[in-house]
């Protein structure tokens, strides 16, 4: 028998997996995916046509508790869940790239996952 925590990170895998045979991401619209842990979150634009990363986020970065902790209606890692996500809009915004397909990897959409995506749209991509 698997341990609980094993079989939830397989059951997500599977769920990821289902959602990747329909999402693709593009030079001109990549795909952004997130990474859930237990403390941070992270955000890429994966171009699936060449196989790359186009950029990255992560609430490890520094300069996002800073900028979290002006937000007063939100707290803790909501709060730098969503300035990742407007950080992350801005550079790929810098970088050429308007619009996105989001990829949620098999997370619920609520939370920090939903914060990151409402943090991007705040930044300026479209989904």
């Amino acid at each position: 028998m698997k341990s609980r925590a094993r079989q939830r990170r397989s059951l997500r895998a599977r769920r990821h997996a289902r959602v990747l045979k329909k999402v693709r991401g593009t030079a001109e619209r990549p795909r952004l995916v997130v990474f859930r842990s237990l403390r941070h979150l992270e955000g890429q634009l994966v171009d699936d046509d060449r196989g790359a990363t186009l950029l990255g986020v992560s609430t490890r970065a520094a300069g996002i508790h800073e900028s979290a902790a002006s937000l007063e209606e939100v707290t803790g890692k909501v709060a730098i869940s969503f300035v990742a996500g407007k950080l992350l809009a801005e550079r790929a915004i810098e970088a050429g790239v308007n619009e996105v397909i989001f990829d949620r990897a098999g997370y619920p959409y609520h939370g920090r996952v939903k914060a990151f995506a409402d943090g991007a749209r705040v930044g300026g991509l479209r989904f």
